[in-house]
């Protein structure tokens, strides 16, 4: 059984490196020879009446930790078996289309207002629209791109001055608006979740004046006992969005654990550490299993 990972081709730091070794590495202990390629190493050939793509060997199955749709597209047209799937990727991608998927499985998420795309040059927000937003979220409200990680893209606005600050800042990028819990301010909780169960789970608290969590930003992963519900809620989010493997960030609220966000290639090297769980390994045995 021959695998194969194929992670970004521009990897931002050797963590998207160690993420692809740990899991090959967890593979080959259970027997399966696994590779880990850089997108670009392997690609596709789109013409007419046929798609290649071009790899070095023959593979059994392959774990994509990118987030490029074309090629992972182009894998399943030729067959292969992809962990996660090419359309749950694409899904968890763009922020806005998660929350629509997960309110069409009645999963609980925040309050969003998508805003309008815009594609005109030197233009400024609509006001009017803004005021609309402001009267339906109140203040302070989240304002975040559709598409990014690590809490890049993120912004609190705290009155409509910075709501149009922020605004004119997102307007040529897709963003949305979206409502804001007090009570969960700078912390959050990370569920992993494997071949659709809750596996491990940790706390991240956001380091002191920021209200982002992420422990690229200063965070810190502490240990916890996951409610049931949360962790309930984590693998209905993962079954919705069709995830072999993902990240669920929930947040505690008065109404209960609500969705932030789900990264469909979360890093698991923080919560490793935190937790003690050996999620790489998991995850290898999810993926054999699914195979055999």
């Amino acid at each position: 059984m021959q695998g194969l990972i194929i992670i970004n081709a521009y990897p931002n730091g050797e963590k998207f490196i160690r993420q692809g070794e740990r899991i090959a590495q967890e593979l080959r202990a259970l027997g399966a020879p696994t590779d880990v390629l850089r997108n670009g190493e392997v690609y596709a050939v789109i013409s007419s009446g046929k798609i290649e793509t071009k790899l070095p060997k023959k593979y059994d199955f392959i774990v994509y930790l990118d987030k490029d749709k074309y090629l992972g597209k182009a894998l399943e047209e030729k067959g292969f078996r992809l962990f996660n799937s090419a359309s749950a990727v694409e899904i968890c991608d763009d922020k806005v289309w998660t929350y629509f998927a997960l309110k069409k499985a009645g999963v609980r998420v925040a309050k969003t207002i998508p805003a309008p795309l815009c594609y005109t040059p030197k233009t400024t927000p609509d006001e009017a629209f803004l005021q609309r937003v402001a009267e339906e979220l109140s203040f302070p409200m989240v304002v975040k791109k559709s598409y990014g990680s690590f809490g890049a893209g993120v912004c609190l606005a705290q009155d409509f001055v910075q709501l149009k600050k922020i605004a004119a800042e997102f307007l040529h990028e897709p963003h949305c608006y979206q409502q804001f819990f007090a009570e969960s301010a700078g912390k959050d909780i990370r569920v992993i979740v494997v071949g659709g169960k809750a596996v491990a789970a940790m706390e991240r608290v956001a380091k002191e004046g920021e209200f982002r969590s992420n422990i690229e930003l200063g965070g810190e992963g502490r240990r916890i006992d996951l409610p049931e519900e949360y962790a309930k809620t984590a693998e209905k989010t993962a079954l919705a969005l069709g995830l072999d493997y993902c990240g669920v960030d929930l947040l505690e609220t008065e109404e209960g654990a609500v969705v932030c966000e789900v990264n469909s290639n979360a890093f698991f090297e923080s919560l490793e550490k935190t937790t003690g769980i050996n999620v790489a390994k998991k995850y290898a045995k999810h993926i054999l299993s699914a195979i055999s």
